[in-house]
């Protein structure tokens, strides 16, 4: 049964106290906005619509980043919830199947919870994502009778008895796609905010004959977020629940408190995470590879055998090959680095190819910017850069090629060839004692001036 996504991030978010759209504020290294999207994603939606308001551009652009199939409706004015899923009617008023709202402000709704609802309308016109709150506070109240949800009371219109209810809405709701958006076209705003309310469809779901029923979920799938404050305990639930996946699918984190992942990092199981590691965008790290403490990763991959670090920094477009050792200090960006290359420390490596089982010595820089463009180096097989090489893009070194240590490398290097490009060394007998001497009796006379 096809599946279209309506995610709802027009807000402003004005408790975030910024200029920036609150959807795109960022948990785990993605937006929030990114989190809602993702979950949708599991169920392989046909469509997906991204009702935008605040930022509307930006917010579209995010959506588009994450996933090019998304499409983008503007809700102007802001008209409350039930307004806002009407924007998508012309877009997917004719679309088969079901149809799932969800928020760009609650990243946590699991991918099981959602095929929970698939699965409940097959007993109901309409589903709605349920939860048990420690503290209702200011939720939406569910009113059901048995199985049969009644209604849906929003707080600041609830009496005190429905107040005392402790099932909230999570504003998540499920049906067919068309007759959603007939129930939506028959909402209207006789209530205290003169908003129109997603929520009213089940009244008038009923009204017409239609079954209404609840999912239920853990109150932590529905943390919206508000607040800064909010933000943060985002962040740490995130974490929390990332650093506990790694560690049931078989990873090693040596210190998990202190390892930080992203929405999209992917480890493979046997891979081992040191203390501080920091993923961000973009990271895979396949099967026993190794990443050694504080280390900060983004828009790399690490193939299996390879360890990093500690103290190493992988940029993206960093590619390792097997068995690549990549230690303490080194910088890797926009390049490849084939199966057996080392880079053992104080080293960066910019857009470039090295070739297999090729050393590359401490201090060794890939000058690869002249101020405009980016230029590309390459290294052959089994070569060796002698430590504090400068190799000046474009240049190439060929297979078992060398550089001398303390080379400015200009010029391509053939095959075989050993690379000598610096000055040459003259020893001036005596000349230090006598120069320090100098020294001295320069910096005794200006004391005494003083």
């Amino acid at each position: 049964m096809p599946v279209s996504l309506i995610v709802l991030a027009a807000g402003m978010g004005t408790r975030m106290n910024s200029d920036l759209p609150k959807v795109l504020h960022k948990v785990a290294a993605a937006p929030l906005l990114h989190h809602a999207i993702a979950a949708g994603r599991s169920l392989d939606p046909s469509r997906i619509v991204v009702v935008t308001g605040h930022g509307a551009e930006a917010v579209a652009r995010a959506a588009r980043d994450y996933d090019e199939a998304c499409e983008a409706v503007l809700q102007e004015p802001q008209l409350g919830t039930a307004h806002a899923v009407a924007q998508a009617a012309p877009l997917l008023a004719a679309a088969e199947g079901e149809a799932i709202v969800l928020y760009g402000d609650t990243p946590f709704i699991r991918p099981e919870t959602l095929e929970a609802m698939i699965e409940a309308r097959s007993r109901h016109g309409v589903v709605v994502l349920g939860f048990t709150a420690r503290d209702p506070g200011r939720y939406g109240r569910l009113v059901t009778a048995g199985d049969q949800l009644e209604r849906i009371v929003e707080f600041k219109d609830a009496t005190e008895e429905e107040r005392a209810i402790t099932l909230c809405n999570s504003g998540v709701i499920c049906a067919e796609a068309k007759v959603l958006f007939s129930l939506v076209a028959a909402v209207g705003n006789d209530n205290k905010a003169q908003e129109f309310y997603l929520t009213d469809i089940v009244e008038i779901a009923r009204k017409r004959g239609l079954s209404a029923g609840v999912v239920v979920c853990d109150e932590a799938e529905t943390l919206g977020v508000n607040t800064r404050a909010q933000l943060a305990e985002a962040e740490v639930a995130f974490q929390s629940r990332a650093r506990a996946e790694a560690l049931e699918n078989g990873v090693t984190l040596t210190a998990p408190e202190t390892v930080f992942f992203a929405l999209d990092t992917h480890v493979g199981r046997d891979a081992i995470i040191g203390p501080h590691v920091l993923f961000g965008p973009g990271v895979t790290i396949e099967s026993g590879a190794e990443i050694k403490g504080f280390c900060h990763l983004e828009g790399c991959h690490v193939s299996r055998g390879a360890d990093v670090g500690p103290f190493a920094r992988l940029r993206p477009g960093a590619e390792l090959a097997e068995d690549v050792h990549v230690g303490n200090f080194v910088e890797i960006k926009n390049s490849v680095l084939d199966e057996g290359v080392k880079v053992g420390h104080l080293t960066y490596i910019g857009d470039a190819d090295v070739g297999e089982f090729t050393n590359i010595g401490a201090g060794t820089v890939t000058c690869n910017y002249d101020g405009v463009l980016k230029h590309r180096t390459r290294i052959g097989k089994r070569a060796f850069i002698g430590s504090d090489t400068m190799l000046v893009a474009p240049v190439t070194v060929g297979d078992g090629a060398m550089t001398a240590s303390g080379s400015v490398v200009t010029e391509d290097v053939p095959a075989e060839a050993l690379a000598v490009a610096r000055s040459r060394q003259v020893n001036k007998l005596g000349f230090a004692t006598k120069f320090i001497a100098k020294l001295k009796a320069v910096k005794a006379a200006g004391t005494k001036g003083h």
